[in-house]
């Protein structure tokens, strides 16, 4: 016989099962809380898996949108949506974009999928790079793999493969009454700030210049990439992506910055900041109230020459205009007209937004930095201005969103990607060609002094083996003396912080790594390591480089097939005659990127990464260390998984043909709050907003990357 006491205990739990039975999804139901909206999405072959729910709404003070993905059962669950009224879309592989239906949070909302109704109605959404792909290579010099790699150079600019590339339209057929398809493209390629070097580099290619008209003739007469693209599967349908509008519609905000991932809490809720580099301003998101706002960047010389259309023309001189001609989109109007120039922005362990910058001009290089001086830098390797060099041409400062002031810092080197050390002295480190330079922040804190608080290192490696730079040293263009040290001469155009020794790592000219010791007593006691990945890796040349916390050495390979990790501890080599390069091959692990290859070179992938960074935090999901990279042309970030070695391929559907990142940072605004306290940030910003969905008029994007449990988790 059951007590009273047992028999009540048996009810309660009957009860709890039911409740809890009742809030979990099963079936075809999805339960939502009042900031939710959930449902199935069904077509008429039934429920759809693997396919994006799009969530935009225009209510807020910014554009938003969330999109998430369909279970296996076609279910799915947007969640924690800011109070407003949203249209809702599916958008899938195999499918058409269904009609927008409008909705509030709080409401369960089934959707009707749009099956395709043939093979090219369904490649209209699918990546650039699958349409990329079907380019055929005519013969002649260079080879089919030479041709396939000469396009995928175009991909740093411009999302080759979308709408406005792989076709001429209206905008740039109303240019002239052009002959052939390969007047149209010679004519385009001649247009906007960039025309003088991308009509240079396509003459290279000689009469096989018509790949690209014969390209988008074909595609005119209905050609189009056959083989869909995989939906998203397994821990790529947990994905949770939120993107903000932000900045101007003609900008080019290079990247975001979120906090500081030496302590991920710093920030916390806070601004996402972002500078357009071709405006002057420092934009920011404001992502829990969903408002936005602009600071203008200073200047120290008022004069700074202003820099047109982003700078390319300044690079690329055509005094007679014989190269560049009126943009089909834009036609004379000069859209970009920046002094500073602003890029590469990230947060210091008091929450100010750093980045690279010109405030004076360039022939103003400060004393302290020449030839000359007593400044024990400059005495050991003076950096004086030169024609055609990066000495003296961009500084750096910082934003104190506490104060709302701005401070300007000179720099003797050219100041770009940074990273912070984990040092009581909370170094800043940059590179530029043949030299990393850092800012001692906390001595200039307390001094204001940016000569005594800032130094540099030339690229000197200990050729001779005795432990020590000496001088004299024999010089990049020299032949190597083993008696003596060497210096290298190598563009440090990425560069990252060891958080274990603070040694800095960056990349070297062509296929190397730096590796730069400081010392003691720099620069004297500064010492350089050089690695080059063996040439059995294939081309490709190191662009993004990051450590992890384990001090791991990740590099990306831009326009290759593969990004690296390098292991110094597994070197038999240091330094010494031998270690010039190609003495520790032991280091190197490669992954393929292998994505989308192209038909006529299917050795070569129709992706072009264009850095790297580590999720030291596992700010995204994935685990600490994830390696993540961005490969332009696909719409996506992928992220290597440590624990597979396989890539999760994290798609941005809409808008398509808007992911250009240059910069991935985590951040953790809630420790406590599991995935929902966490997220990966970036930017799309490109020259060419107006090459995405929605044509001129639309703006760049904030976009938040979560990975939660599964499809379901609120």
């Amino acid at each position: 016989m059951i007590s009273r006491a047992a028999s009540l205990t048996v009810s309660f739990a009957i009860m709890a099962c039911a409740i809890l039975a009742a809030q979990r999804p099963s079936g075809g139901t999805v339960a939502v809380d009042a900031d939710d909206i959930g449902g199935v999405v069904r077509s008429t072959k039934g429920a759809e898996a693997g396919v994006w729910v799009i969530a935009e709404t225009t209510d807020l003070p910014t554009k938003f949108a969330r999109i998430v993905v369909t279970d296996d059962q076609g279910r799915y669950l947007l969640p924690d949506l800011p109070k407003a009224s949203y249209h809702l879309w599916v958008r899938g592989y195999g499918l058409v974009d269904s009609e927008r239906v409008v909705s509030t949070p709080g409401k369960a909302l089934d959707l009707t999928a749009v099956i395709a109704p043939n093979g090219q109605a369904a490649a209209q959404y699918y990546p650039p790079n699958y349409w990329l792909s079907i380019m055929k290579f005519p013969p002649g010099k260079l080879t089919p793999d030479e041709l396939a790699r000469s396009a995928k150079c175009s991909l740093s600019c411009h999302s080759l493969g979308g709408k406005a590339t792989r076709e001429i339209p209206p905008e740039t057929a109303a240019l002239g009454d052009f002959k052939t398809t390969e007047e149209a493209w010679a004519r385009r390629l001649r247009s906007g700030p960039n025309g003088a070097s991308m009509i240079g580099a396509f003459r290279n290619l000689g009469p096989q210049f018509r790949m690209f008209a014969d390209w988008t003739d074909s595609i005119a007469k209905g050609e189009y990439p056959k083989e869909a693209p995989p939906r998203p599967a397994g821990i790529e349908r947990n994905l949770v992506v939120s993107l903000w509008d932000w900045g101007p519609t003609n900008g080019y905000i290079h990247d975001a910055a979120s906090g500081d991932r030496r302590n991920p809490t710093i920030n916390a809720n806070g601004p996402l900041y972002g500078a357009s580099q071709t405006h002057d301003v420092l934009y920011w998101v404001d992502p829990v109230k969903n408002t936005e706002g602009a600071v203008k960047i200073p200047l120290r010389d008022p004069d700074v020459p202003q820099v047109h259309d982003g700078g390319a023309f300044a690079s690329n001189p055509d005094p007679k205009g014989l190269l560049r001609l009126p943009s089909p989109y834009w036609g004379e109007e000069t859209i970009w007209n920046a002094q500073a120039v602003p890029r590469s922005g990230i947060i210091d362990h008091k929450g100010r937004v750093w980045m690279g910058f010109r405030i004076r001009r360039n022939e103003n290089q400060p004393s302290f930095c020449r030839s000359g001086s007593t400044n024990k830098f400059a005495k050991y390797f003076p950096l004086d201005p030169r024609p055609g060099s990066n000495v003296g041409a961009k500084q750096t400062g910082f934003y104190d969103p506490k104060t709302q002031q701005w401070t300007l810092i000179d720099t003797c080197w050219w100041v770009d990607h940074n990273d912070f050390a984990e040092d009581a002295d909370n170094t800043l480190f940059t590179g530029m060609d043949d030299v990393v330079g850092w800012i001692n922040t906390r001595a200039f804190d307390a001094t204001r002094d940016e000569q005594a608080s800032q130094g540099w290192c030339p690229l000197v490696i200990d050729t001779n083996g005795d432990g020590k730079i000496t001088t004299p040293w024999t010089e990049p263009n020299e032949p190597v003396d083993p008696a003596k040290d060497h210096r290298v001469s190598l563009n440090c155009y990425a560069v990252s912080a060891h958080p274990g020794d603070n040694t800095a790592w960056c990349n070297g000219s062509g296929r190397k790594l730096v590796r730069i010791e400081r010392g003691p007593n720099p620069p004297e006691t500064c010492i350089a390591e050089v690695y080059e990945a063996p040439a059995s890796a294939g081309p490709g040349t190191s662009r993004g480089v990051d450590v992890d916390s384990n001090g791991l050495v990740w590099v990306n390979f831009t326009g290759s097939d593969f990004i690296a990790s390098f292991d110094r501890k597994k070197c038999k080599v240091l330094n010494g005659p031998t270690a010039t390069g190609q003495h520790c091959p032991e280091g190197w692990k490669f992954y393929s990127t292998m994505d989308r290859p192209f038909e006529g070179a299917p050795t070569v992938t129709t992706t072009h990464t264009y850095l790297l960074n580590v999720d030291r935090l596992g700010a995204l999901g994935l685990g600490k260390d994830t390696p993540v990279t961005y490969p332009e042309s696909t719409d996506s970030l992928i992220a290597l998984s440590r624990e597979t070695e396989k890539w999760v391929n994290l798609r941005v559907p809409y808008p398509m043909t808007a992911m250009y990142t240059k910069h991935v940072t985590g951040r953790i605004d809630d420790p406590k709050a599991g995935w929902k306290g966490r997220g990966l940030w970036t930017n799309s910003g490109s020259y060419a907003l107006w090459h995405q969905e929605g044509g001129k008029g639309t703006k760049g994007k904030l976009i938040k990357f979560q990975l939660r449990p599964d499809p379901l988790a609120k």
